[in-house]
């Protein structure tokens, strides 16, 4: 009988990828970590780890533990979600990660809902990206995230993870208020009279930097990128004094009157997908069922 412990420090480094980020995520020295691993080498009896310049890598038989361990890890959610399932009051904490502009217009409505319901239950509740996000999920820093998917760039979806949609948030060519630059020749020919000005984009390696890259080249021109910042807001003050344009959602608005002059964009490229993600097993939590219920009547209302 193989060690849970061990079997789950295996998992951890595959997810953090280095002994360092491991020992730093669950307050152990590195050398204990590589100790236990050790252990855990002896008890399946065949290498675990290789080399690989300064770092380690698990081998096939080391991956093939950490699949298994997936699965019983995924049974034990199901039965944590049992348990509270069964349980008169709803407690506990349930960590969320969501990203800027969903933490903006609806987590604060639907933490509303939640204490009003569920006054018993701890939230706590971090500003982070999906790129970011959805890796910290799988190694359990989050019991759920707030993620998005632009249109013709879908992410990736590894089966220990579980999906559930939430909206479809529409998406803008955002500018100026005072800017002259009408549709009548089409969505595509407005984006491409916008070649020559200064851009606002999120930064290299987001899927809406990704997105929008793809969508100028497509329109037959390579944006002058001036401004880079994973704030939405950020991006919405830039335009609104002449300083860029840019693409913008919904969300940034909030329920707020609309400030910048705003253009439709190709078909097919009209909304991004917004949606909760969690491991598998865990969507049977009632903190997680309570959760995605408060951000469903939170966009309801808004509607």
């Amino acid at each position: 009988m193989f060690d849970l412990h061990r079997l789950r420090l295996l998992r951890e480094l595959k997810h953090r990828g280095t002994l360092a980020a491991v020992a730093a995520a669950l307050s152990y020295a590195p050398s204990s970590v590589s100790q236990q691993l050790s252990q855990l080498e002896a008890e399946v009896g065949v290498p675990l780890l290789e080399p690989v310049g300064r770092r380690v890598r698990l081998t096939e038989q080391a991956e093939i533990l950490v699949a298994h361990t997936e699965a019983v890890l995924e049974r034990l959610e199901r039965a944590e979600a049992d348990i509270a399932a069964s349980l008169t009051d709803l407690t506990g904490t349930l960590r969320i990660a969501s990203f800027q502009t969903a933490a903006l217009a609806l987590v604060p409505t639907a933490l509303d809902l939640l204490r009003e319901r569920h006054p018993h239950l701890r939230v706590h509740m971090t500003q982070l990206e999906p790129e970011r996000a959805l890796p910290a999920l799988q190694a359990r820093d989050f019991d759920l995230v707030l993620a998005e998917e632009y249109p013709g760039n879908p992410n990736p979806r590894p089966s220990e993870l579980e999906q559930a949609d939430l909206l479809d948030d529409p998406l803008h060519l955002a500018l100026p208020s005072h800017a002259d630059h009408p549709d009548a020749d089409g969505p595509t020919a407005t984006l491409r009279s916008l070649a020559d000005h200064p851009w606002v984009m999120e930064p290299e390696g987001t899927a809406a930097r990704h997105w929008a890259m793809t969508l100028c080249r497509n329109a037959g021109f390579e944006p002058d990128v001036r401004f880079e910042t994973t704030d939405l807001l950020l991006h919405l003050r830039l335009v609104e004094r002449g300083l860029a344009v840019a693409f913008l959602p919904d969300l940034v608005w909030s329920g707020q009157s609309v400030t910048v002059a705003l253009r439709q964009l190709p078909r097919g490229q009209r909304a991004r997908r917004v949606f909760t993600v969690v491991r598998g097993g865990g969507g049977r939590h009632p903190a997680v069922l309570a959760c995605r219920d408060a951000l469903r009547r939170t966009i309801e209302t808004a509607r």
